[in-house]
């Protein structure tokens, strides 16, 4: 499959790495991290692809897309830490039907599990860019953050990135069944922020009930 024929974000990521080669796939993965919009299920089975046409090797497509995602969810990771917690705090105020208590909760949650959080969340579509920013706010530790960081993103790409090799012309496949998990996880983030909402609302009315 010639690069002309493939259009989108997979044309565009195609030619990047056949620009760049692996380190190529490393940009896209590091943007990928920085623009969720960019799906990882596209860019790493294309860079299993073009590793089985012996343009880039294997390993190198897997180092390079790991490095990638570390640079990504760092350049993250810094936000968060710049941002603070009372920063974090203030705008999450402002927020309708958000207050303290949700945040404290967050943050104790995050120090119990934070380790685990970073680990698992570098496999989860959506999560995978926005867990390293409460990582930054909470000042995880950064030896911490950058060993589960790596570690979690190394499965993520090894798993698309094989598969991406194995499929070889097949290699969109991967992206199609994804597409499935990804509007999954969408459709369980709304439904949480649904429930989110409908709580807030019953307290507010139960309050306005008490104030009578």
């Amino acid at each position: 499959m010639e690069t002309a024929e493939i259009g989108g974000i997979a044309g565009w990521a195609m030619e990047l790495t056949e620009r760049l080669g692996a380190p190529g796939a490393g940009v896209a993965i590091a943007l990928e991290n920085l623009f969720p919009p960019l799906p990882s299920e596209v860019i790493l089975p294309l860079a299993g692809f073009t590793a089985a046409r012996g343009d880039m090797s294997l390993v190198a497509a897997l180092l390079w897309t790991t490095a990638g995602s570390v640079v990504g969810a760092l350049a993250l990771y810094c936000v968060g830490a710049l941002l603070g917690r009372e920063r974090t705090v203030a705008i999450a105020t402002r927020l309708p039907l958000v207050k303290i208590s949700d945040i404290e909760k967050a943050e104790a949650w995050f120090a119990r599990h934070g380790v685990k959080t970073v680990f698992f969340g570098r496999m989860i579509p959506i999560f995978r860019s926005l867990i390293s920013v409460p990582a930054g706010v909470e000042r995880m530790p950064l030896g911490t953050f950058l060993l589960f960081t790596t570690l979690g993103s190394l499965i993520w790409n090894t798993v698309f990135v094989l598969a991406g090799y194995l499929l070889g012309e097949n290699w969109h496949l991967v992206e199609e069944y994804m597409g499935i998990v990804s509007k999954v996880v969408a459709a369980a983030v709304v439904l949480v922020v649904v429930r989110f909402v409908a709580v807030r609302m019953r307290e507010r009315r139960g309050q306005g009930r008490h104030v009578r």
